[in-house]
């Protein structure tokens, strides 16, 4: 399976708000992803422009995209992957941004559950640029039944 197909296999994010491009490393309860900023990203045109840095709201979502990552990798490893719903972010908590995040650069994005309770996970997430940590968040999410389209 390509890597793009791992990951839109596991979450409902797709193109052009898919935020991760590959699972590195999965163990129970850590997951490792990455993600490569494309240099010619329209959202450089507009954030900072002549100076691009990535935006940290889009930096915290491949943080979360990682964690919906993990989820499912959860549920699939105790057999609940056709449990109905889409993982939907419940709190966040606690962001540092430590540095910024350029054009062209690879994030690499750490997830660790930290505690579940009933059907809340909670989260520590790490997002580095060439070793350095960039951004460091904690949140929480929970599966959420399936929307429904409305008519």
């Amino acid at each position: 399976m390509h890597a793009e197909e791992e990951v839109t296999s596991l979450i409902p994010h797709r193109p052009p708000f898919l935020w991760v491009d590959r699972i590195i490393d999965y163990k129970p309860g850590v997951i490792v992803t990455e993600k490569k900023i494309p240099e010619d990203l329209d959202v450089f045109a507009g954030h900072y422009p002549g100076n691009p840095i990535m935006p940290g709201v889009l930096l915290c979502e491949a943080i979360f995209q990682t964690g919906a990552l993990l989820m499912a990798k959860i549920q699939e490893s105790t057999g609940h992957s056709s449990q109905p719903g889409v993982p939907v972010l419940t709190r966040i908590g606690g962001a540092k941004f430590k540095r910024s995040v350029f054009p062209g650069d690879t994030l690499e994005i750490e997830v660790q559950l930290t505690e579940t309770l009933s059907s809340v996970c909670f989260f520590k997430g790490k997002l580095r640029v060439q070793g350095k940590a960039a951004v460091l968040i904690d949140f929480s999410c929970i599966i959420s039944p399936a929307a429904v389209p409305l008519s």
